[in-house]
């Protein structure tokens, strides 16, 4: 058995794990190959920086020690590794999409959290594709995902309703608009999106005085702090 020398010390990176994980998830786990392909799909995603995080199976591939940790020889880890993906699928820990490339269909797979459910309806609904080329990630056709971050990153999870409302959104408002509204939900502590869609509502239909706003900009925010959205 080789033996575990410790954690170094100093700053490490710790990869985040959600609660259910330990909760609901961990206890019904009963196949180690399973148990390992899971973490390692939630370590490979805490890595990307794409909007939309999809994992294939040459990402699991690539870690060699971890392709050594699933079988003694390559093919019984690739062997291995299959079963295990399959299992985290049935299990419903990860969702699996297939895809059509130049080179033929090809699985790609997202952690069942609120984020990876949405890229999976997205999908579906034609708004973003695979890339030919496996060095860039996603294809975006709109700018829309720069709205689910600002979102993500200021107000809360992305669920696919979420996700729907913000694509109305952007296509109904100017992107400046939003992202002020973001920031008008977030200083006045009403974190969520009925508050900025009412924002966005009003600025449409009284109008929005850009250069005052620029030159008062606490006024404008104070404004909406009454405000009982929800």
């Amino acid at each position: 058995m080789t033996t575990f020398s410790g954690f170094p010390e100093g700053k490490v990176h710790l990869t985040p794990l959600p609660g259910p994980f330990f909760q609901d998830l961990l206890p019904q786990i009963d196949h180690l190959d399973e148990l390992k392909v899971t973490l390692q799909a939630f370590w490979l995603v805490d890595h990307m920086e794409e909007v939309f995080r999809y994992l294939r199976r040459g990402d699991f591939q690539a870690g060699r020690n971890f392709m050594d940790g699933l079988g003694e020889t390559p093919e019984l880890a690739e062997e291995a590794l299959d079963e295990a993906l399959q299992r985290a699928v049935r299990r419903g820990t990860l969702l699996r999409l297939m895809v059509k490339l130049d080179a033929g269909e090809e699985a790609i797979y997202f952690i069942n959290t609120p984020k990876g459910r949405a890229a999976v309806l997205a999908f579906e609904r034609g708004e973003w594709e695979l890339s030919e080329d496996a060095r860039q990630r996603v294809e975006v056709r709109s700018e829309a995902p720069n709205v689910y971050r600002l979102y993500e990153d200021n107000i809360g999870p992305l669920t696919p309703m979420v996700a729907e409302a913000l694509r109305d959104a952007e296509q109904t408002y100017p992107a400046a608009w939003i992202e002020e509204a973001v920031k008008i939900a977030v200083e006045n502590n009403k974190r969520n999106l009925r508050y900025i869609e009412a924002i966005l509502r009003n600025w449409q239909e009284k109008g929005r005085d850009e250069r005052k706003d620029r030159r008062d900009t606490e006024k404008a925010r104070r404004r909406y702090s009454d405000w009982e959205t929800g």
